[in-house]
């Protein structure tokens, strides 16, 4: 698999879509970090990871809004493997007038962008979430 990030954000656009209200996804220290700051953000309602070794998984509850409506509208990749998008704290873009989020690899870990904003620290946009 090229980029496991993409596979993962498109698991999950698929499961929504479908009005599932679960997936999985194979297990990776950074697509843990990803599901909890979606997490941290409200985007889903919760997550665990089970199994060992090479064939761990995170499963991954969505969230749905009270007529049975998405929370998450769009899951975007940005930074790919081709093409890096790297930013530094003057630059990075708000998403939605600040409705949204932008994940970001920084030095310190990943974190949001209103967080590396506030450290003023640069990284790697790895998605857009909204």
């Amino acid at each position: 698999m090229t980029d496991p990030i993409a596979d993962m954000l498109t698991r999950i656009r698929n499961a929504l879509g479908a009005g599932h209200e679960k997936v999985d996804v194979p297990l990776s220290k950074l697509k843990l970090e990803i599901v909890r700051i979606l997490k941290d953000e409200g985007f889903i309602n919760a997550y665990k990871t089970f199994g060992d070794g090479a064939h761990s998984t995170i499963r991954i509850y969505l969230r749905y809004g009270p007529k049975g409506e998405q929370v998450l509208s769009k899951l975007e990749r940005i930074s790919k493997p081709g093409c890096r998008v790297y930013v530094n704290s003057t630059n990075i873009p708000k998403v939605l007038a600040g409705m949204g989020i932008n994940i970001l690899s920084t030095s310190r870990g990943l974190m949001t962008d209103r967080q590396a904003r506030r450290e003023r620290i640069g990284g790697e946009i790895l998605c857009r979430v909204y």
